[in-house]
This record gives structure tokens, sequence and C-alpha cells, in this order.
């Protein structure tokens, strides 16, 4: 089964950055895609080293994609859907 990739919220933002990044970071681009396609089939395992994060009820989860930067993500089991939340940083960083 394979989810469904949305970007939630902030989505302007998060384009921005994956714009940015595959202009001038090619290579953390590349990482991108390959951990959004890993998300789609296995949202709870995978690439990046995938964590449930505390603050959430379990369906929040936190992704490696550079030593800097994490993706942050929402699972919606019932829509069938993943909601990217947070690109660019780690967890709390402006």
């Amino acid at each position: 089964m394979s989810y469904e990739i949305i970007f939630w919220n902030d989505s302007k933002r998060i384009k921005g950055v994956v714009e940015k990044w595959k202009k001038s970071n090619p290579k953390l681009y590349k990482k991108l895609k390959t951990i959004l396609e890993d998300i789609a089939l296995h949202p709870h395992t995978g690439l990046g080293h995938p964590e449930s994060l505390a603050s959430g009820d379990g369906t929040i989860y936190s992704r490696r994609i550079s030593a800097h930067d994490r993706i942050i993500y929402q699972i919606r089991e019932e829509e069938n859907t993943i909601y990217i939340m947070k690109l660019e940083g780690h967890y709390d960083d402006k």
C-alpha cells in the first residue's frame, strides 16, 4: 500500500525549501526524494531513522535528511495520507 504525500500548512515554505535544495544542493534534494518515496511505502520504518515524536499522539514522525535537516510528518492511516509538516532544520530551529 502506498500513501499519498501532501505538503501541509506552510506548503509554500516547504516547496521553497525543496526548490532551493534542487538548485543549490542536488545531493540533498536526491536524498529527500528517496526518503519521500520510502515514507510513501513505509511511514513507520525505513530510511532516515524514523522516530515517533514524544509530543505527538504516535502519528507524528521525524526522519533524518542530513546532520542538520529533518523531515517532520504526520501519518493519517484513515485517509491513507502523509502530511509533510516541516523540512528544513532540526525540530524547533527557526
